[in-house]
């Protein structure tokens, strides 16, 4: 496996590996990697033919009071977990290579961002655009490969491919879970014992809003209530941030449910923040629902 930091490096390759009719896949994360990123770099493995992996912490898709100086940087260690799924590059570039200049030029991102993660975290997926603008350019990949924990992103990023026109297929994956349920964050390392035991209501909740809705109840706001108060009274240590139920990827409100829509739920915690969500199709049989098991393995 080739670690490469230089932009001008990453092209020549990136070039080089195009002329040989070569597909390039593309996982892009912030580091500090774990099984859901490896179960993207896989996933790459067997759908493209050569697979460039960065690590890179995005500076501008943090806020001014979020984490971006204590985000968990684990360097070392992603690359040699990079290297043993077999990915053929790690890409990590600096911050002055990424961004010359004093005052960046950045993409802005105006539909799917009123509401959820963008609502709360205003900005942030102008960042996340800006930088996957970048390295797209930079990494010239044939495919792409994002999680779908981040469901939100997933659908904003299609609309980045869609609306700049790049030549590049987007394959959403599944939400990978922790074995007692707790969706897989490189931000679980941030939590303390007690936060991260109480965490697993997250999972929890969602799964009371799925029963509702398998129970044939169609009302967003009365499984959005049932959601908010099961978390009242459950969480200590945690704030909850958002709950909401959306039509997918369309991320509009749904007042009555149909077709495919995501329910969706963020907790704040001393250090971090968690999301979680399941994405369901309505109507449908009850073993039907298994739509959402595409997605979400637990």
């Amino acid at each position: 496996m080739n670690i490469i930091t230089s932009i001008e490096d990453m092209q020549k390759l990136a070039a080089e590996v195009r002329e040989k009719r070569k597909t390039i896949g593309f996982v892009p994360t912030m580091g500090n990697l774990h099984k859901g990123h490896a179960s993207l770099i896989n996933k790459a493995k067997t759908t493209s033919d050569f697979v460039v992996v960065s690590v890179f912490v995005n500076p501008t898709q943090f806020g001014p009071n979020e984490d971006y100086e204590t985000y968990p940087r684990t360097l070392d260690e992603d690359a040699k977990l990079v290297e043993d799924l077999g990915a053929d590059v790690l890409f990590s570039p600096s911050v002055t290579d990424m961004y010359p200049l004093d005052n960046p030029i950045l993409v802005h991102v105006t539909q799917g961002v009123d509401v959820l993660c963008g609502e709360k975290r205003p900005g942030h997926f102008d960042g996340v655009a800006t930088i996957l603008t970048k390295l797209f350019h930079i990494v010239s990949p044939h495919h792409v490969y994002f999680g779908l924990k981040d469901a939100q992103q997933v659908a904003i990023v299609q609309q980045l491919i869609q609306d700049f026109h790049f030549q590049i297929q987007l394959f959403p994956c599944p939400l990978i879970r922790e074995e007692d349920g707790l969706a897989m964050s490189s931000r679980n390392s941030k939590l303390s014992a007690e936060e991260r035991k109480e965490a697993l209501h997250l999972n929890r909740a969602l799964k009371l809003g799925e029963s509702l809705i398998e129970k044939g109840e169609k009302s967003s706001d009365v499984i959005k209530s049932s959601i908010t108060r099961y978390f009242y009274e459950n969480l200590i240590l945690g704030e909850v941030d958002y709950v909401d139920i959306l039509r997918y990827p369309e991320l509009k409100p749904a007042a009555e449910l149909s077709g495919q829509v995501i329910i969706a739920c963020a907790v704040k915690y001393k250090q971090a923040r968690l999301i979680d969500n399941r994405i369901l199709m309505i109507p449908a049989p009850k073993e039907a629902l298994g739509y959402a098991k595409t997605y979400d393995e637990k």
